[in-house]
């Protein structure tokens, strides 16, 4: 049987150049690819609808003949031409209509040609209408036969139609069809399960064989759907478990635990650390002890004090020679998190650099220096610690804050920069709760910590839903609260992912506010301020000295300001519920009455406003993300999305969790020596070329 890997794209007929190139696009390199490149979903062409029982916003196949068909200019302005035909069945009348179109489709849209034509239903000027929908002229006498099953509807790239595409995978279908492929799962877990075989299920999804495979692979309850989301689940599983068996055998670097400046650092603090954050620091210590490799995911809701469990941690790698480093995602987490450790270690007589992008010169040049020399025993950092230029003298422990923003690339960079000869210890922490079932899914490599509990002192926020209506009474409110003393936090969000509308957004925001409060004093912070302008309206939003600080999401995470007791958050609804959570975890950390205003437009539709009342009844950042988790799936909530891990073909984290039970016991059976070559498998069919996932240096 050949191997499917290294049988590449462009033998197959309709591939050239160009085509091979937007396959790339897909993730498509050789014939195993395209196997896999499962559909989205599914179009029913089975059957033929009269044109008198359309319905507008379904997708339907229609039969009927050509009335009249000719060119007319487009309604709005005389530039450009349309092709129009009304075409009409037993049952009534329908509108055709082509705004781009060639002349073999002009010359077979003539009067009394029967045709077929499929698409999306749409009503102008009270009359149906399809739009540039796909037409087959037929033999009304002898029709073609109709389809039996579903078609296919693939992900598909700018370029390569989807009948393009669908040709291309069904010759890899034909191929599998007369040569087949090997098993990726153990036959008797396949009997004991009663799933199908792998080439019966691919078959089934790729070409449905009836109606009623149809029906339950529309509905998502195949037995074909259920295998390989499985199979996915369990191919994902398993690189991560082979990623942590091949760290847990390399060699670490040895740290003493017990030595005295722990107890110094506790002893000097102006607060009583938690039990949850005693209990963390106690579970990283045997993992300092155990003369392995920690991989640790700390969780711990907004405020919950994961920066001091990481700032204990590296006491005793520093004292048994080690460096350590710490990557936050921004400047201002990075520059937040050097401040704060800069104050807790003073007196413990432990170096600490802080390296970001904005470092140059002279100044870099000297921080390079230290880091270099071992002389920064601890560096704090932004993507900057994995430059070529830096390089450490001896790393032993990582730190990665908030780590969905980095992606498993960036990960494996910081990673490297230690000695050949030793895996460095990891602590990968984030504020974005997961729900604990689907973190060890997702993280089955890292062993598990979660603070639990919120220091003493924090007083809940009351979250508050306003209308733009009530901005004036919502202003006075804010000038009020300044006048005693008080500090405010005002962001615009996100708009359509564009840096330049949000940075306008903010600057019509903080012109008004000035305009409308010249008596206070009011600041800016956005992503395209220089880093200095940013710190030092940040810092001066720290030292009192300005009351409103106006923001992009840019604050979400790094500003803390005790003396900051109301967040305003306009149009709350471009953003998701975690991190509506995140903004709000900005106040209530002082002795100040806090509130949380969700400032919103009266159009709201009722899914908004029944997230955002989940916002305003809940403080649980667990149950907030979980609910949101349910509302916007997985990949928008944990961010990998936009960082590739966890990016699945079939598979839903969310959706899919009954089946987490199964995948546990399936990647159990799979990691013994008897499946190590069907383990192999189904790795090359899943993970393929995310070599990411397995590689620890």
């Amino acid at each position: 049987m050949e191997d499917w890997s290294a049988e590449g794209v462009r033998y197959l007929k309709g591939v050239g150049p160009k085509i091979a190139e937007k396959l790339l696009k897909l993730g498509i390199r050789n014939q195993r690819d395209l196997l896999f490149h499962l559909p989205l979903r599914y179009e029913d062409r089975t059957q033929i609808t009269a044109i008198g029982s359309l319905q507008t916003g379904n997708r339907s196949l229609v039969q009927a003949e050509v009335l009249q068909a000719g060119t007319h200019f487009r309604r709005h302005g005389r530039s450009r031409r349309a092709l129009v035909a009304k075409i009409a069945d037993h049952s009534g009348l329908l509108t055709i209509r082509l705004f781009y179109f060639n002349a073999r489709q002009q010359n077979q849209l003539q009067k009394g040609v029967w045709i077929r034509c499929f698409g999306e239903v749409r009503s102008a000027m009270g009359e149906l209408e399809m739009v540039h929908p796909e037409i087959e002229v037929i033999d009304v006498d002898n029709p073609p036969p109709m389809t039996q099953t579903l078609t296919p509807i693939y992900p598909t790239t700018e370029g390569l139609h989807q009948l393009s595409i669908g040709k291309i995978i069904q010759q890899s279908i034909e191929k599998l069809h007369t040569q087949g492929m090997p098993e990726t799962m153990p036959l008797r877990w396949l009997e004991k399960h009663h799933f199908p075989g792998f080439e019966v299920a691919m078959m089934h999804l790729h070409r449905p064989q009836n109606q009623n495979d149809s029906a339950r692979i529309a509905n998502r309850r195949h037995p074909a759907q259920y295998r390989f989301v499985v199979e996915e689940l369990t191919a994902h599983r398993l690189a991560l478990l082979e990623r942590r068996a091949k760290i847990r055998v390399q060699k670490n670097p040895a740290i003493k635990t017990g030595g005295s400046k722990m107890e110094t650092l506790k002893q000097s603090l102006p607060f009583e650390l938690t039990g949850a954050q005693l209990r963390v620091v106690a579970e990283l210590m045997q993992d300092f002890e155990l003369g392995k490799p920690m991989m640790r995911l700390l969780q711990g809701d907004v405020g919950s004090g994961k920066t001091i469990v990481a700032a204990l941690a590296c006491i005793p790698v520093v004292e048994s020679g080690y460096q350590c480093a710490l990557m936050a995602p921004t400047e201002i987490l990075a520059e937040q998190h050097f401040q704060n450790l800069e104050r807790w270690f003073a007196p413990l007589d432990i170096k600490i650099v802080c390296l970001i992008g904005a470092d140059k010169g002279k100044k870099r040049a000297q921080k390079l220096a230290a880091i270099a020399s071992g002389e920064a025993q601890l560096v704090v950092g932004t993507h900057a610690l994995f430059q070529a230029s830096v390089n450490f003298s001896a790393l032993g422990f990582i730190i990665i804050d908030e780590q969905h923003r980095f992606g498993v690339d960036q990960r494996l960079a910081l990673q490297k920069k230690a000695s050949q000869q030793e895996m460095p210890h990891q602590l990968i922490m984030t504020a974005t709760p997961i729900p604990r079932t689907l973190a060890m899914s997702i993280y089955a490599d890292l062993d598990y910590s979660q603070i639990d509990e919120l220091p003493p002192g924090r007083k809940p926020v009351t979250t508050s839903i306003i209308s733009e209506q009530k901005r004036a009474v919502l202003i006075d409110s804010v000038a009020r609260t300044c006048s005693e003393g008080g500090q405010v936090y005002w962001v615009c969000t996100l708009i359509e992912e564009s840096e330049a509308l949000q940075f306008e957004a903010a600057e019509k925001t903080f012109e008004k506010l000035q305009q409308l409060l010249p008596h206070l004093s009011i600041a800016m912070v956005h992503g395209r301020m220089k880093t200095k302008d940013k710190e030092a309206a940040i810092q001066a939003f720290k030292n009192a000295e300005t009351d409103i600080l106006v923001a992009t999401t840019v604050i979400e995470v790094g500003v803390d300001v005790p003396n900051a007791s109301i967040m305003i958050i306009e149009n709350p609804e471009r953003l998701g519920l975690s991190q509506i959570h995140q903004l709000r975890g900005r106040v209530g950390r002082g002795a100040r009455e806090s509130f949380c205003i969700l400032l919103v437009k009266n159009d709201l539709s009722a899914q908004v406003k029944k997230r955002l009342d989940i916002i305003r009844s809940h403080h649980d950042g667990f149950i907030i993300a979980q609910k949101d988790l349910e509302l916007r799936g997985a990949g928008e909530v944990l961010g990998t999305r936009q960082t590739g891990e966890a990016n699945f073909k079939i598979a839903d984290l969310l959706r899919d969790q009954k089946w987490f039970a199964q995948v546990d016991e399936l990647a159990r059976l799979m990691l013994s020596d008897e499946h190590s070559s069907i383990r192999g498998e189904l790795l090359r069919n899943w993970i393929g070329h995310k070599q990411g996932y397995t590689e620890v240096g």
